[in-house]
């Protein structure tokens, strides 16, 4: 069996784990095909990304388990996946990755609530008298 590359992206709540095994370009997110799962053109570019960086489009097949958040989310999880498993694969990919700035994890996430409020940071209304 070729060699397989497994990678783990993630983007505020969503987590995308992928297999990248030689093929012949094929993706697969969660059992259902990426034009299905992803539908619009902005969001299969954001996947595609670091593929068309690499000019390896058409060289490996990505399995993709994502889960959590939403469809931006999960996206921009699979394509920090996908970077670092072509990192794996050519480490001389680091550069070109790098100033694209696909290797930077978004850690923006929703604050906690915190107790005595009724939101992350908002107050009470206060009164005087």
């Amino acid at each position: 069996m070729s060699q397989e590359y497994i990678a783990t992206g993630r983007r505020k709540t969503a987590v995308a784990r992928i297999r990248m095994t030689a093929g012949s370009g094929k993706i697969e997110i969660n059992g259902r095909t990426f034009e299905e799962y992803f539908p619009t053109p902005s969001l299969q570019n954001t996947v595609l990304k670091p593929l068309e960086i690499a000019q390896s489009t058409t060289t490996y097949d990505v399995r993709v388990n994502a889960e959590g958040g939403g469809p931006t989310g999960q996206a921009d999880a699979v394509r920090l996946a996908i970077s670092r498993a072509l990192l794996l694969v050519d480490a001389n990919l680091r550069t070109p990755l790098k100033v694209e700035g696909l290797l930077t994890r978004d850690p923006r996430m929703k604050e906690r609530k915190k107790p005595g409020r009724p939101g992350a940071r908002k107050r009470f209304q206060f009164s005087k008298r």
